[in-house]
């Protein structure tokens, strides 16, 4: 996979070089908005959506440019947008699709450097082999094949000045995000101190060896479901060292010829392992892209990369977890003092705005659990997810919702609804049917 992109040989690892690289783009993308709506006013209204065709096209390219160059939060970001492949429009979603695990690498130089430092030895006395072309290259870090003791071993290596950076990289990009995504800041501040606390904490490296070992120790109950094995002397806070497996990634499964049969196995076991994390161990893996996850040869399910999970509290499950009771939409009473739990409807609203972010939540509910009141859910059925997607960008078009104020919902909603809105995204890709209770 890295012979498809030039090889970087240098990234800005300061916080003042990284903030000189993102305003440059965010001039650029401002640049092209001026070019663009002094198009639009000389125009015939029929050419408007050609225009902003090409708008989003030059931008995309510009901010993922920028973004794949300084790699660590930009690129993170880049990576969680692209999960949903509708929030974003279509240029910006094919050029983030990128960063989930085909980012451009960095040059073998600076990897032994990072590795020399870390151990404070030579790669040769780290490894008995070790390929300086890099496997894969994501956000935060990069994979290389090694071996050791015959064994071959994947090997991630973070990208220098990554975790120094991370909350200047968010500041900075912030505002570029909320252009493209319509957002106003006040209303996800505290979503975004959510986001940036879950970055920090992607930059251990010691802190995802600890979570991968404890959660697969918790699922090793799961029937076909492998994780890998880690190698604790060969793991710092920049570098991990566990055992390559090899397989397809789930996108590639998904678009293999594999049989109806395979893919609703492959789907149940990813269902099931949601299922046991979310409402048994309260903890779960909170990156559900693609790329963390591997179809092996013989049939498993491999998980990949836990540097990214959440912990779920007694009180945040109980109220999150209440909107599946099938009951809630029988009672607007109780509806409303559910929403008034989790902070959807504030202290603040008046009635119309009660009624509103009410009727909103109907809706939302309504369809958000429909596979949870199935015994059965066909997850390739198209209109599940083109009903979710045709409800968010009426949400995004209308005036009314857009004019009320306030930071509505609990942060700690960020990850979980992120994790269910992954894992159906990976189920429609899959067209698998799960037995969902």
């Amino acid at each position: 996979m890295a012979a498809e992109h030039l090889t970087q040989n240098s990234i800005r690892s300061t916080p003042l070089s990284r903030m000189a690289e993102l305003a440059g783009t965010g001039a650029r993308v401002g640049l092209n908005y001026l070019k663009y709506y002094g198009q639009r006013a000389v125009s015939p209204e029929s050419a408007s959506k050609a225009l902003r065709d090409d708008l989003d096209d030059v931008n995309a390219r510009a901010v993922y440019e920028s973004f794949s160059k300084l790699k660590g939060g930009p690129l993170k970001l880049a990576q969680m947008l692209s999960i949903d492949e509708n929030l974003l429009p279509p240029a910006y979603a094919a050029q983030f699709a990128q960063a989930q695990y085909s980012a451009p690498p960095l040059s073998w130089p600076l990897v032994r450097r990072t590795l020399e430092r870390e151990f404070n030895q030579p790669v040769e006395s780290l490894y008995d082999q070790f390929t300086p072309e890099a496997a894969h290259g994501a956000s935060i870090g990069q994979v290389h094949v090694a071996y050791r003791g015959g064994q071959k071993l994947a090997v991630k290596v973070q990208y220098p000045g990554v975790a120094e950076s991370m909350r200047s990289d968010l500041r900075v990009v912030k505002p570029i995000a909320l252009q493209m995504l319509g957002l106003r800041e006040e209303d996800i501040a505290h979503y975004f101190t959510e986001v940036e606390t879950r970055l920090l904490e992607e930059t251990n490296y010691v802190r995802e060896l600890q979570e991968s070992q404890e959660i697969a120790a918790a699922c090793s109950s799961l029937p076909n479901l492998r994780f890998p094995t880690f190698y604790p002397d060969r793991c710092s806070n920049r570098v991990l060292t566990m055992d390559w497996i090899d397989g397809l990634t789930l996108d590639r499964f998904a678009a293999s010829d594999a049989s109806q049969s395979e893919r609703n196995r492959i789907g149940q076991i990813l269902w099931d392992f949601y299922m046991h994390q979310i409402h048994g161990l309260k903890r779960f893996h909170a990156d559900p892209h693609p790329g963390n996850f591997l179809v092996s040869a013989d049939g498993q399910l491999c998980v990949l990369d836990f540097g990214c999970t959440r912990s779920i509290t007694p009180e945040f499950y109980a109220l999150q977890f209440a909107f599946l009771n099938p009951t809630l939409l029988e009672s607007a009473d109780e509806l409303e003092a559910a929403l008034r739990a989790m902070d959807v409807i504030l202290p603040t609203d008046g009635p119309a705005q009660r009624q509103k972010v009410t009727h909103l939540a109907r809706e939302s509910i309504e369809l958000l659990t429909r596979p949870f009141r199935a015994c059965r859910f066909d997850f390739a059925d198209p209109s599940f997810l083109r009903a979710m997607y045709e409800m968010g960008e009426t949400n995004r078009q209308d005036r009314e919702l857009l004019s009320l104020r306030g930071a509505r919902g609990r942060a700690e909603s960020f990850y979980i609804n992120r994790a269910f809105f992954g894992l159906f995204s990976l189920l429609h890709r899959l067209r698998s049917v799960v037995t969902t209770r």
